[in-house]
């Protein structure tokens, strides 16, 4: 199982998130996700949003960003790295210009907010971009058929919100079954709610290919030794 560790791009500098993703790579992280800061991130937590907010107010030149994003490709070849933006920040990018990026650069896999435009959504896939579901524990109807007729993993969410549980898959395990049994193939991510080894442990044995670790790394970014222990204790749990 693969362990996903998110990078908060440009927080505090984009110099800084270079050298947290050695720093990730050395630790054990498989895969990174990076995103692209927005002023409008209307799906994060507080935590998250004033990552980006700070980060837009340090830097607000998009091409900064791609450019930070290369150079970690660069020095981490073997690292797969995902993607993760919002449409608005696309659009302030411009969508040629970001296909163009991706395209150059290998980039394929990405967690794209935002619905306003379905056409930004389509242009995305038809330049080859493989854009990801995300599926909360519930697995509310249209999400599960959104994933299934996806071209990109299938993001699903971890652990429950209070009390939000579909009686006929009450566990992660019933969720990532039933998913499987639709004819996903793709690879199912599992985050929200993964903080500890033990939530590492669930998810590989319900079946999910991989777990996205967020806030519980990122908080400890001032305190590398301990950052990279715990990010190794997570990938033993992974294996």
């Amino acid at each position: 199982m693969k362990l996903i560790c998110y990078l908060s791009n440009g927080y505090p500098s984009i110099e800084t998130s270079v050298q947290t993703a050695r720093d990730y790579v050395e630790a054990g992280c498989d895969i990174i996700e990076v995103d692209f800061p927005s002023s409008d991130p209307y799906l994060e937590g507080e935590y998250i949003a004033g990552r980006m907010k700070k980060a837009l107010e340090n830097c607000s030149d998009y091409e900064k960003y791609m450019e930070g994003i290369r150079r970690i490709k660069e020095e981490n070849p073997n690292t797969r790295l995902i993607l993760m933006i919002y449409e608005n920040t696309l659009s302030e990018i411009g969508a040629d210009r970001f296909i163009s990026f991706c395209q150059e650069n290998g980039f394929q896999d990405m967690i794209y907010v935002g619905s306003i435009d379905p056409e930004m959504k389509k242009k995305l896939i038809e330049h080859g971009m493989k854009i990801s579901c995300y599926i909360q524990f519930h697995m509310p109807e249209e999400e599960v058929q959104a994933a299934a007729a996806s071209n990109g993993f299938v993001y699903m969410q971890a652990k429950p919100a209070t009390g939000n549980i579909n009686p006929k898959f009450p566990t992660l395990k019933n969720c990532i079954d039933h998913l499987k049994k639709l004819g996903i193939t793709r690879e199912i991510y599992c985050g929200v709610g993964i903080a500890a080894p033990e939530d590492i442990q669930m998810a590989r044995e319900a079946g999910a290919d991989g777990v996205f670790v967020g806030s519980t790394i990122l908080k400890l970014q001032n305190d590398i030794p301990k950052m990279k222990k715990t990010i190794a204790e997570f990938k033993r749990k992974a294996l």
